[in-house]
Formats: structure tokens, sequence, C-alpha cells
């Protein structure tokens, strides 16, 4: 089959997403975000989130569909998030997905909530599916990968061994005062500081690291070296923290991406996740990457976040590949890694 019409569920944290596609074409993608209710947390709450979830399914499904102008009768499979993410969180959507896929007698695809972020390049029909490295950065995770095929092999060469960026964004934002979440905080706070201002540590980066954690991140030093800063420093500009701090974690994400992409002779990067919205992180991938001579691929702001468009365009990309479908009544598995690309 090669353009399937497609849909996909997507409920790893504290979106109900679904998203719609014909092949490699998008067709609709529609979020419920529960962000509003976690931001008094300050984090999610895992029982809000599923709870969130059960309501707005049925309406985030009846919408995609409407804004897709197909009816369910009219999908050829199914694609649904199976981990990692919230355990109860993910339940949610494998549950709804595998009824719809009973109910209507079409093939279920559980697929990795890593490689579905990767995969929204893959919506461009015009755009050559070619290996490349990827960098994977979000809330929960920061990895390098190199991407030989999305649907069947994706390998990882780099991760985060404490915090991931998009947490240590979060935590700094809330040393900020700032608002939750913290990334599109931080980044607009920024915008009127000055990078240089402060020389923030950069992670796994020294002579002694290289040798066993080449392309692997840690965010928790620079953490503590922030917040040391603001207790030692009443008077500190917060605008001038927030971007040195931004910058520091900019700098380390693509130092060891480009490093990967040289090392493999790959001449693509592919930047997905939540922290792909970062307009610094965005400038200066483009900066580098044109140094470099690296195909620089990012998704458009509104896929960057957890989205049902990105496990879409991966069920799409097995179904084409002839994947064999994932068993109803599947279990999740919130803490699986990239190892797992399909459920069986």
């Amino acid at each position: 089959m090669s353009e399937p019409l497609v849909l996909g569920i997507e409920t790893s944290c504290d979106e109900t997403a679904v998203g719609i596609v014909r092949g490699r074409k998008l067709l609709a993608n529609v979020i419920s975000s529960s962000v509003e209710q976690h931001a008094r947390f300050g984090g999610v709450v895992p029982e809000i989130a599923s709870r969130a979830h059960l309501e707005a399914m049925q309406h985030v499904i009846s919408a995609a569909l409407h804004e897709a102008k197909v009816s369910l009768q009219d999908i050829d499979a199914l694609g649904v998030t199976a981990g990692p993410g919230l355990i109860g969180a993910l339940l949610v959507g494998t549950s709804s997905a595998s009824g719809l896929a009973l109910a209507l007698n079409k093939p279920l695809f559980g697929v990795n909530h890593l490689s579905s972020h990767l995969a929204v390049d893959a919506l461009n029909e015009t755009q050559a599916l070619e290996p490349a490295i990827g960098l994977l950065v979000s809330g929960g995770h920061s990895s390098i990968l190199k991407v030989t095929d999305l649907a069947s092999d994706v390998e990882v060469l780099g991760a985060t061994i404490d915090d991931a960026a998009g947490e240590a964004f979060d935590k700094i934002a809330r040393l900020l005062e700032l608002d939750f979440p913290g990334g599109p905080a931080i980044d607009l706070l920024a915008q009127s500081g000055d990078s240089s201002a402060i020389e923030f540590p950069r992670g796994l980066t020294h002579v002694n690291d290289r040798e066993e954690h080449l392309y692997d991140f840690s965010f928790s030093g620079l953490k503590t070296a922030v917040s040391r800063y603001l207790k030692s420093t009443p008077s500190a500009v917060r605008a001038d923290v927030a971007a040195s701090f931004q910058e520091a974690v900019v700098d380390v994400l693509l130092t060891k991406a480009l490093s990967a992409a040289k090392s493999a002779g790959i001449e693509s990067l592919i930047i997905a996740g939540g922290v792909a919205a970062n307009s610094r992180l965005r400038a200066e991938a483009t900066r580098r990457c044109a140094l470099a001579g690296v195909r620089l691929r990012t998704p458009p702001m509104g896929l960057c976040t957890d989205n049902g468009a990105m496990v879409a365009a991966l069920t799409s990309l097995m179904v084409t590949a002839g994947s064999t479908p994932t068993s109803v009544g599947f279990a999740a598995d919130s803490s699986s890694g990239l190892e797992r690309l399909l459920w069986r």
C-alpha cells in the first residue's frame, strides 16, 4: 500500500493528539492539551493527565476526522504511541486505538514515541528519505540517533545520563520564577539578555569525558551552576542568566550532534522534539549546519511538541514498508527505549 490513510493517536504525556496522514501528506493534526491543569503544580501530574485524555479522546478523534474530511471507515490503519511515557496516559491511548482497530477490523501499529518525533521529517512528499543524524530534544529525552530507516533502523549513539534538556529548562525556569512550561518562558526572556554574560559549564565536553560519553548529555551540573550563581549574585540580571543558560544547552546539543554527523559521514541533521521549537537552537543550528555543509531539517513549530501527526507519519512508513501489525491487546511500556520501534 503506497499511500495508506492512517490515523495516529498520541497520549504519552499531557497532550491528547490525533493526526491523519495519507502516505506522507498531513491531512489533520488536532491537539487537546491539559498543560494549564498542571501549571500550578510546576510539572505534569500523571493522574490529571490520564483523566484529561479520557475526557478529550472522543472529541479529538472526531475533530481530526472532520478536518481531514474522511470517516473512520476510510482509515486503512491505526497507529498509537506505545511507549515511553506516563503509563496511565499511554493506556488511554492504546486502549482507544485497540478498540477502534477491533471495531473497524483494521491493522494496529504500536509505535515508539521517540522515533515518532523524528518521523515528522517524513511529512514532506518532495523530500527524499535519506540517512540522517537525529537530535531528539524534549522534556524527557535528549538523544543523538543514527537514522538509516525511520521504520526499521534507528541506532542510539548517545543519550542523557541525568536531566534531559527540556527538564533542565523547566527547572531553571522555576529558579527564575517563570511560568510552566519553562522552555518557552526562558526562550522569551533570553531574547532580551546577553548570552555571553555568564560562562556556564558545558557538560560532558571535556577530554576525559569523550572516551565514555562522546555523544551523551548531562545537564545536572549546568542546573547546579545556575542555582549557585543565582544564590551568590542577588543582583543577577535574569535575562542574562536565561540567555547564558540557554546558550550552554544549545552549544552542547549542536556540538555533539554535528560531531556525530561528521564521524558517521552523514550530511543531514534532523532536530525534533519540544526543544526543537527553541528559537536560539533553530537559529544556531542553521548557522552551524551551513558552516559544516550539513543539511538541516527541523519540523514546523506546530509539530515540535507531542502530536498525533508524528505517530501517523511513522505508522504510514511502517505500513508502506510491509511491517507486521501489532496484536490487539498489547501492553504499553512506559520505560521503553529506541531498541523497540514497533510493538508485536
